[in-house]
């Protein structure tokens, strides 16, 4: 893997805070040409350790509100790959990681209320074969979110 030096961690830095900040304005706060950051931009595109950019939503504008953290156990972790392709199916569903721990699975999904959160886990994740249990954790309020701090760690 090609390595990631200091003015790739300064475009990241940058542009982590600002996916719409214009390449030009990158190129100036970093002393390089514009062609220079596009060439890098699109290099760590192509290394995967830029991986997606867009807009974020906010879910309560859309009616959504209830951010709520499922474990998930099932009657064998090796039914994962099988549970999966399920909760893909739930478009509530916004994450789904296999874990450590007491639980064989986590998903956060949002629900716009109490009562659709109920039907989500009464009709849709509990009727999921393989899943024998739930235990849910709402969320009160998101009080940090952030991308992965831009050091020097392999520098």
């Amino acid at each position: 893997m090609e390595k990631i030096d200091k003015l790739d961690r300064q475009i990241l830095n940058i542009i982590s805070k600002n996916a719409r900040i214009p390449f030009k304005d990158v190129a100036e706060e970093c002393g390089v040409s514009r062609a220079a950051i596009h060439q890098r931009v699109q290099r760590m595109i192509d290394m995967n350790v830029i991986v997606g950019s867009g807009y974020h939503i906010n879910p309560k504008i859309l009616g959504y509100n209830t951010c709520t953290y499922i474990g998930v156990k099932l009657e064998r972790g090796s039914m994962y790959k099988d549970v999966v392709p399920e909760f893909e199916k739930i478009p509530e569903v916004v994450e789904c990681h296999f874990t450590t721990g007491p639980y064989t699975m986590l998903i956060k999904l949002y629900a716009r209320d109490n009562e659709h959160l109920m039907e989500l886990l009464n009709s849709k994740i509990q009727e999921i074969p393989g899943v024998t249990a739930t235990e849910t954790l709402i969320s009160l309020r998101q009080s940090v979110k952030r991308e992965i701090p831009i050091c020097n760690i392999s520098e």
